[in-house]
Protein backbone atom coordinates (compact mmCIF):
# COMPACT_ATOMS: atom_id res chain seq x y z
CA UNK A 1 0.00 0.00 0.00
CA UNK A 2 1.23 3.51 -1.27
CA UNK A 3 0.21 6.44 0.34
CA UNK A 4 0.79 9.91 -0.05
CA UNK A 5 -0.29 12.68 2.00
CA UNK A 6 -0.84 15.58 0.42
CA UNK A 7 -0.83 19.36 1.57
CA UNK A 8 -3.85 21.36 -0.70
CA UNK A 9 -3.06 25.53 -0.74
CA UNK A 10 -3.13 26.96 -3.87
CA UNK A 11 -0.85 24.38 -6.02
CA UNK A 12 -2.17 21.89 -8.71
CA UNK A 13 0.68 21.05 -10.52
CA UNK A 14 3.23 20.22 -8.36
CA UNK A 15 0.99 18.39 -5.91
CA UNK A 16 0.27 15.72 -8.53
CA UNK A 17 2.88 15.83 -11.45
CA UNK A 18 5.70 14.70 -9.36
CA UNK A 19 3.61 11.55 -8.87
CA UNK A 20 2.58 11.29 -12.98
CA UNK A 21 5.91 11.68 -14.26
CA UNK A 22 8.19 9.54 -11.63
CA UNK A 23 5.31 7.17 -12.40
CA UNK A 24 5.13 6.24 -8.45
CA UNK A 25 2.72 3.78 -7.61
CA UNK A 26 -0.38 5.29 -5.63
CA UNK A 27 -2.92 3.41 -3.77
CA UNK A 28 -4.24 5.98 -1.49
CA UNK A 29 -4.01 9.65 -1.64
CA UNK A 30 -5.22 11.86 1.97
CA UNK A 31 -5.56 15.58 0.91
CA UNK A 32 -4.89 17.86 3.59
CA UNK A 33 -7.19 20.69 4.11
CA UNK A 34 -7.34 23.74 6.04
CA UNK A 35 -8.83 27.32 6.23
CA UNK A 36 -5.95 29.83 5.02
CA UNK A 37 -6.67 33.81 4.79
CA UNK A 38 -9.94 35.22 3.34
CA UNK A 39 -13.36 33.48 2.40
CA UNK A 40 -11.96 33.82 -1.51
CA UNK A 41 -9.03 31.78 -0.58
CA UNK A 42 -10.23 29.49 1.45
CA UNK A 43 -13.15 29.14 -1.61
CA UNK A 44 -10.00 28.55 -4.30
CA UNK A 45 -8.38 26.34 -1.72
CA UNK A 46 -11.80 24.15 -1.73
CA UNK A 47 -12.15 23.83 -5.20
CA UNK A 48 -8.77 22.93 -5.51
CA UNK A 49 -9.28 20.07 -3.42
CA UNK A 50 -12.29 18.61 -5.42
CA UNK A 51 -10.00 18.90 -9.08
CA UNK A 52 -7.50 17.08 -7.18
CA UNK A 53 -9.40 14.36 -6.19
CA UNK A 54 -10.75 13.71 -9.06
CA UNK A 55 -8.05 13.74 -10.94
CA UNK A 56 -5.77 11.97 -8.18
CA UNK A 57 -8.71 9.27 -8.78
CA UNK A 58 -9.05 9.55 -12.79
CA UNK A 59 -4.60 9.70 -13.55
CA UNK A 60 -3.64 7.42 -11.19
CA UNK A 61 -6.39 5.18 -10.02
CA UNK A 62 -6.04 5.85 -6.58
CA UNK A 63 -8.34 5.48 -3.23
CA UNK A 64 -8.41 9.60 -2.66
CA UNK A 65 -9.64 11.14 0.92
CA UNK A 66 -9.68 14.46 2.52
CA UNK A 67 -8.91 15.22 5.97
CA UNK A 68 -9.33 18.70 7.93
CA UNK A 69 -6.72 20.11 9.75
CA UNK A 70 -7.99 22.30 12.59
CA UNK A 71 -6.28 25.18 12.43
CA UNK A 72 -3.11 25.81 10.08
CA UNK A 73 -1.41 28.03 12.02
CA UNK A 74 -1.22 25.97 15.75
CA UNK A 75 1.98 23.77 15.35
CA UNK A 76 1.22 21.52 18.37
CA UNK A 77 -2.18 20.87 16.98
CA UNK A 78 -0.83 20.09 13.50
CA UNK A 79 2.04 17.77 14.86
CA UNK A 80 -0.13 16.03 16.61
CA UNK A 81 -2.58 15.30 13.80
CA UNK A 82 0.14 14.47 11.76
CA UNK A 83 1.66 11.67 14.19
CA UNK A 84 -1.73 9.92 14.15
CA UNK A 85 -2.24 10.44 10.73
CA UNK A 86 0.83 8.93 9.74
CA UNK A 87 1.17 5.95 12.09
CA UNK A 88 -2.48 5.28 10.87
CA UNK A 89 -1.18 4.85 7.15
CA UNK A 90 1.83 3.24 8.16
CA UNK A 91 0.13 0.53 9.93
CA UNK A 92 -2.49 -0.46 7.20
CA UNK A 93 -3.04 -4.06 6.29
CA UNK A 94 -1.49 -6.57 7.45
CA UNK A 95 1.36 -7.24 5.46
CA UNK A 96 3.38 -4.71 7.14
CA UNK A 97 4.60 -3.08 3.69
CA UNK A 98 2.94 -0.19 3.96
CA UNK A 99 4.84 2.97 2.85
CA UNK A 100 3.81 7.05 3.20
CA UNK A 101 4.97 9.93 1.61
CA UNK A 102 4.81 13.23 3.12
CA UNK A 103 4.19 15.96 0.32
CA UNK A 104 5.31 19.09 2.47
CA UNK A 105 5.74 22.01 -0.80
CA UNK A 106 2.36 23.43 -0.17
CA UNK A 107 0.13 24.21 2.55
CA UNK A 108 1.26 27.34 5.53
CA UNK A 109 4.73 26.36 6.63
CA UNK A 110 3.61 25.51 9.94
CA UNK A 111 1.60 22.47 8.55
CA UNK A 112 4.22 21.25 6.42
CA UNK A 113 7.27 21.59 9.12
CA UNK A 114 4.73 19.77 11.44
CA UNK A 115 4.26 16.85 9.05
CA UNK A 116 8.40 16.86 8.66
CA UNK A 117 9.12 16.68 11.77
CA UNK A 118 6.31 14.10 12.86
CA UNK A 119 7.45 11.92 9.93
CA UNK A 120 11.27 12.67 11.80
CA UNK A 121 10.26 11.60 14.70
CA UNK A 122 8.20 8.62 13.97
CA UNK A 123 11.55 7.33 11.82
CA UNK A 124 13.56 7.41 15.23
CA UNK A 125 11.17 6.08 17.09
CA UNK A 126 10.42 3.04 14.83
CA UNK A 127 13.77 2.22 13.19
CA UNK A 128 12.56 -1.02 11.31
CA UNK A 129 9.92 1.19 9.78
CA UNK A 130 12.98 3.98 8.82
CA UNK A 131 12.66 2.63 5.04
CA UNK A 132 8.74 2.83 5.09
CA UNK A 133 8.49 6.91 6.00
CA UNK A 134 9.43 9.59 3.25
CA UNK A 135 9.38 13.17 3.15
CA UNK A 136 9.89 14.88 0.18
CA UNK A 137 9.38 18.65 -1.89
CA UNK A 138 8.83 19.45 -5.48
CA UNK A 139 10.02 22.48 -6.98
CA UNK A 140 7.63 24.41 -9.21
CA UNK A 141 9.23 25.65 -12.40
CA UNK A 142 7.51 28.99 -12.58
CA UNK A 143 5.64 31.30 -9.67
CA UNK A 144 2.64 32.95 -10.87
CA UNK A 145 2.97 35.96 -8.26
CA UNK A 146 5.62 37.85 -10.41
CA UNK A 147 4.11 37.36 -14.19
CA UNK A 148 0.73 38.79 -11.58
CA UNK A 149 2.71 41.78 -10.07
CA UNK A 150 4.38 42.76 -13.43
CA UNK A 151 0.54 42.88 -15.31
CA UNK A 152 -0.63 44.81 -12.24
CA UNK A 153 1.82 47.66 -12.77
CA UNK A 154 1.07 47.62 -16.71
CA UNK A 155 -2.22 47.68 -15.89
CA UNK A 156 -1.31 51.12 -13.08
CA UNK A 157 0.38 52.34 -15.84
CA UNK A 158 -2.39 52.29 -18.22
CA UNK A 159 -4.31 53.73 -15.76
CA UNK A 160 -2.59 56.75 -14.88
CA UNK A 161 -2.41 57.66 -18.54
CA UNK A 162 -5.98 57.54 -18.54
CA UNK A 163 -6.28 59.60 -15.70
CA UNK A 164 -3.69 62.22 -17.18
CA UNK A 165 -5.98 62.60 -20.12
CA UNK A 166 -4.31 60.84 -22.95
CA UNK A 167 -7.34 60.42 -24.87
CA UNK A 168 -8.05 56.40 -25.83
CA UNK A 169 -6.57 56.91 -29.55
CA UNK A 170 -5.82 53.94 -31.40
CA UNK A 171 -2.39 52.99 -29.59
CA UNK A 172 -4.11 53.63 -26.37
CA UNK A 173 -7.05 50.58 -27.58
CA UNK A 174 -4.65 48.28 -28.09
CA UNK A 175 -2.62 48.87 -24.98
CA UNK A 176 -6.24 48.43 -23.33
CA UNK A 177 -6.46 45.41 -25.79
CA UNK A 178 -3.59 44.05 -24.63
CA UNK A 179 -3.79 44.40 -21.24
CA UNK A 180 -7.02 42.97 -20.91
CA UNK A 181 -5.77 39.87 -22.98
CA UNK A 182 -2.70 39.10 -20.80
CA UNK A 183 -5.12 39.68 -17.65
CA UNK A 184 -7.59 37.25 -18.71
CA UNK A 185 -4.67 34.73 -19.63
CA UNK A 186 -2.72 35.24 -16.19
CA UNK A 187 -6.53 34.64 -14.86
CA UNK A 188 -7.15 31.52 -16.39
CA UNK A 189 -3.89 29.76 -15.85
CA UNK A 190 -4.07 30.79 -11.80
CA UNK A 191 -7.87 29.48 -12.19
CA UNK A 192 -6.82 26.32 -13.33
CA UNK A 193 -3.17 25.61 -11.95
CA UNK A 194 -2.55 27.47 -8.71
CA UNK A 195 0.37 30.32 -7.61
CA UNK A 196 2.94 27.65 -9.59
CA UNK A 197 2.96 26.02 -12.91
CA UNK A 198 4.82 22.93 -13.59
CA UNK A 199 7.21 20.35 -11.80
CA UNK A 200 10.78 21.22 -12.12
CA UNK A 201 12.88 18.17 -12.61
CA UNK A 202 16.15 18.34 -9.91
CA UNK A 203 18.92 15.91 -10.11
CA UNK A 204 16.95 13.57 -12.37
CA UNK A 205 13.84 13.58 -10.20
CA UNK A 206 10.57 15.68 -9.55
CA UNK A 207 10.65 14.64 -5.86
CA UNK A 208 13.15 15.93 -3.65
CA UNK A 209 13.17 13.49 -0.65
CA UNK A 210 14.35 14.95 1.93
CA UNK A 211 16.55 12.60 4.56
CA UNK A 212 15.61 11.64 8.24
CA UNK A 213 18.06 13.92 10.55
CA UNK A 214 19.79 11.74 13.09
CA UNK A 215 22.43 13.23 13.99
CA UNK A 216 24.03 12.19 17.31
CA UNK A 217 27.14 11.89 19.37
CA UNK A 218 29.84 10.41 17.66
CA UNK A 219 32.90 8.65 19.39
CA UNK A 220 36.69 9.61 18.19
CA UNK A 221 37.20 6.08 16.43
CA UNK A 222 33.37 6.41 14.84
CA UNK A 223 34.72 9.95 13.37
CA UNK A 224 37.81 8.25 11.97
CA UNK A 225 35.75 5.63 10.23
CA UNK A 226 33.14 7.99 9.19
CA UNK A 227 36.21 10.74 7.78
CA UNK A 228 37.53 7.23 5.94
CA UNK A 229 34.07 6.40 4.24
CA UNK A 230 34.24 9.91 3.30
CA UNK A 231 37.36 9.79 1.82
CA UNK A 232 37.52 6.42 0.18
CA UNK A 233 33.84 6.63 -1.01
CA UNK A 234 33.30 2.72 -0.12
CA UNK A 235 34.44 -0.61 0.86
CA UNK A 236 33.75 -4.16 -0.69
CA UNK A 237 33.98 -5.50 2.87
CA UNK A 238 34.63 -4.19 6.41
CA UNK A 239 37.85 -6.08 7.01
CA UNK A 240 38.85 -4.37 3.55
CA UNK A 241 37.96 -1.34 5.70
CA UNK A 242 39.40 -1.98 8.88
CA UNK A 243 42.66 -3.13 6.67
CA UNK A 244 42.82 0.77 5.19
CA UNK A 245 41.95 2.34 9.00
CA UNK A 246 44.74 0.48 10.25
CA UNK A 247 47.69 1.46 7.45
CA UNK A 248 46.41 5.65 8.05
CA UNK A 249 46.13 4.88 12.38
CA UNK A 250 49.31 2.88 12.02
CA UNK A 251 48.34 0.19 14.02
CA UNK A 252 48.65 -3.44 13.31
CA UNK A 253 45.79 -5.37 11.62
CA UNK A 254 44.72 -7.95 14.38
CA UNK A 255 41.84 -9.78 14.67
CA UNK A 256 41.12 -8.01 17.70
CA UNK A 257 41.09 -4.25 15.77
CA UNK A 258 39.17 -6.12 12.99
CA UNK A 259 36.41 -6.76 15.60
CA UNK A 260 36.95 -3.12 16.90
CA UNK A 261 36.13 -2.17 13.71
CA UNK A 262 33.21 -4.63 13.01
CA UNK A 263 31.62 -4.08 16.20
CA UNK A 264 31.95 0.32 15.31
CA UNK A 265 30.29 0.14 12.32
CA UNK A 266 27.25 -2.02 13.42
CA UNK A 267 26.87 0.66 15.96
CA UNK A 268 27.09 3.26 13.01
CA UNK A 269 24.63 1.15 10.58
CA UNK A 270 21.19 1.19 10.22
CA UNK A 271 20.11 -0.66 13.24
CA UNK A 272 22.17 2.04 15.09
CA UNK A 273 22.81 5.78 14.61
CA UNK A 274 21.94 5.40 10.70
CA UNK A 275 25.40 6.84 9.27
CA UNK A 276 26.44 3.49 7.35
CA UNK A 277 24.45 1.77 4.70
CA UNK A 278 25.79 -1.97 4.20
CA UNK A 279 24.85 -4.54 1.23
CA UNK A 280 25.35 -8.30 1.69
CA UNK A 281 27.26 -10.04 -1.06
CA UNK A 282 28.10 -13.33 -0.07
CA UNK A 283 30.27 -13.28 3.03
CA UNK A 284 31.13 -9.59 2.92
CA UNK A 285 29.20 -6.26 3.31
CA UNK A 286 29.88 -3.77 0.87
CA UNK A 287 29.93 -0.55 2.96
CA UNK A 288 29.26 2.95 2.71
CA UNK A 289 28.22 6.11 4.07
CA UNK A 290 24.08 6.81 3.73
CA UNK A 291 23.22 9.87 2.66
CA UNK A 292 22.62 11.06 6.28
CA UNK A 293 26.21 9.71 7.15
CA UNK A 294 27.50 12.17 3.80
CA UNK A 295 26.03 15.31 5.17
CA UNK A 296 27.59 14.43 8.32
CA UNK A 297 30.71 14.51 7.13
CA UNK A 298 29.95 17.53 4.91
CA UNK A 299 28.98 19.35 8.05
CA UNK A 300 31.79 18.32 9.87
CA UNK A 301 34.72 18.42 7.30
CA UNK A 302 37.57 20.64 8.21
CA UNK A 303 36.77 20.90 12.09
CA UNK A 304 37.15 19.39 14.99
CA UNK A 305 34.31 17.84 17.56
CA UNK A 306 34.42 21.49 19.07
CA UNK A 307 33.85 23.53 16.02
CA UNK A 308 36.99 24.76 15.74
CA UNK A 309 39.39 24.57 12.35
CA UNK A 310 40.74 20.71 11.80
CA UNK A 311 44.60 21.29 11.66
CA UNK A 312 45.70 19.33 8.81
Amino acid sequence: MQTHIVPVGFDYDRVIAPLVREQLDVDHVVLLKGDVGSQANVEYSRQLAEKLEQDFRSLLGAETEQYVIGDVYDYDGAFEQAYDLILQELDRGDSGDSEVWVNISAMPRTVSFAFATAAHSIMVERESDRDRIHTYYTVPEKYLETELAEELRAQRDLLEDLKNGEQPDGGMADRITDRLDSAQELLSEFDERGTTIGAKEIGGSHVVELPVALFSNVKPFEEVILFTLGEHGAFDSVSELAQQLARELGEEYTDSFRSKVIYTVDRLGPGGKGYIEQESDGKSYHTTLSRIGRLWVRAHSGRDRDGQERSL
